[in-house]
């Protein structure tokens, strides 16, 4: 399995450098809340589009790596489908790290099969990524943010801090055990509940803040609606 090579700004240790890095493999981790009622509140939120409730909480979906993409603008076939933002964590170079990107999904496909919903989009990241390492101690803190463009209007769409989240080693975990996240792994770590409900963009952005460390990365794109033939 390999993926595409993109190009990331990576902070760690004090330094940043400027890396290539090439995921081979892409996993979706879903309802990962720590919070059963947040997280029975987003199985809600999905069960009024029509898609059924998950088989175990978390559950993890593979998909092909060369979906992710720095791009900052992507295509999908017609309206149904949306962007949710979500902590990513890497595993390169033997290390761990966080970045943040958007899990674009087509929502009439995942009213009958997620997994195949999942496959359908790309799904952009930021092309930036912190040493897990430097912000584990204040990890809970960090918070996740994502704006939707939607007929001229940019408005809030989600908002959370990570403590509403499995912590990433536990995350990890309940899908790798003891082994720890693979090397050359990408692994999107669930998201929150829509302001105003799921609905189609036509631009998304989102970003990770560390309100320790005073930094924040972002990314945005737009989305292009392809013309559905039948």
């Amino acid at each position: 399995m390999s993926g595409t090579t993109i190009e990331v700004l990576v902070h760690a240790d004090g330094a940043t450098t400027r890396q290539q890095i090439t995921p081979k493999r892409l996993v979706i981790a879903g309802w990962t809340g720590r919070d059963p009622v947040a997280r029975d509140k987003h199985i809600a939120e999905l069960e009024e589009l029509g898609i059924p409730r998950p088989a175990t909480t978390p559950i993890y979906y593979e998909v092909a790596a060369s979906r992710l993409t720095t791009a900052d603008s992507i295509e999908v076939s017609g309206a149904d489908s949306s962007g949710e933002v979500e902590f990513v964590l890497v595993k390169s170079g033997g290390k761990l790290f966080v970045g943040v990107g958007s899990d674009h999904t087509d929502r009439k496909v995942e009213t009958y099969n997620i997994t195949v919903s999942k496959q359908m989009c790309d799904k952009p990241v930021a092309p930036e990524l912190w040493l897990v390492d430097d912000v584990a101690a204040h990890w809970d803190r960090l918070m996740l943010r994502a704006f939707a463009t939607i007929n001229g209007e940019r408005v809030l769409y989600q908002e959370g801090t990570l403590s509403g989240m499995l912590a990433p080693f536990d995350l990890i975990a309940r899908r790798y055990g003891d082994a720890g996240l693979p090397e050359g792994t990408a692994m999107f770590g669930g998201t929150f509940a829509a302001k105003g409900g799921i609905r189609p963009a036509d631009r998304f952005e989102f970003e990770l803040v560390d309100p320790v460390l005073n930094r924040v990365i972002r990314h945005g794109y737009g989305i292009a609606q392809l013309a559905v033939a039948g």
